[in-house]
Parts: C-alpha cells; structure tokens; sequence
C-alpha cells in the first residue's frame, strides 16, 4: 500500500492496515498521536478499525511532554 504520511510518500507498506497497524509498523504509540486522514482527525476510539486505503494522506502529530 502507498501512503501520505506527514507530507511523505511510504512506498510498500503492508495491505489492509488500520490507523492503529499502522502506528504500531511505525513504532509509535497510539496513546500519545493526533492522527488526521484526508483531512478528517480520525477519533482514538476508532484506531484499531479505521481501515487505511491506498493514495491516503495522513498527518500524525506525536505529543511529547515537559514543563
């Protein structure tokens, strides 16, 4: 599958991912992302069934905290 993410092109990726597959393929955790698919945030409940598709664009933003 070829995606968007954060402006780059990821060629090869597994078929049939999810938001939540697709973090994990990533390394990031799911618990600490803002994830928006075309446009759309995609709500953290929905993570493990929100199928990806090919030519998606998403934009994943990773909180870190500090004070």
């Amino acid at each position: 599958m070829n995606l968007v993410i954060n402006g780059d092109d990821h060629h090869d990726l597994p078929d049939a991912l999810t938001v939540a597959g697709l973090l994990s393929h990533l390394g990031l955790p799911s618990k600490k992302v803002a994830v928006e698919r075309n446009r759309e945030i995609v709500v953290k409940s929905t993570f493990e069934t929100a199928e990806l598709a090919e030519g998606d664009r998403l934009e994943i933003i990773h909180f870190i905290g500090g004070g």
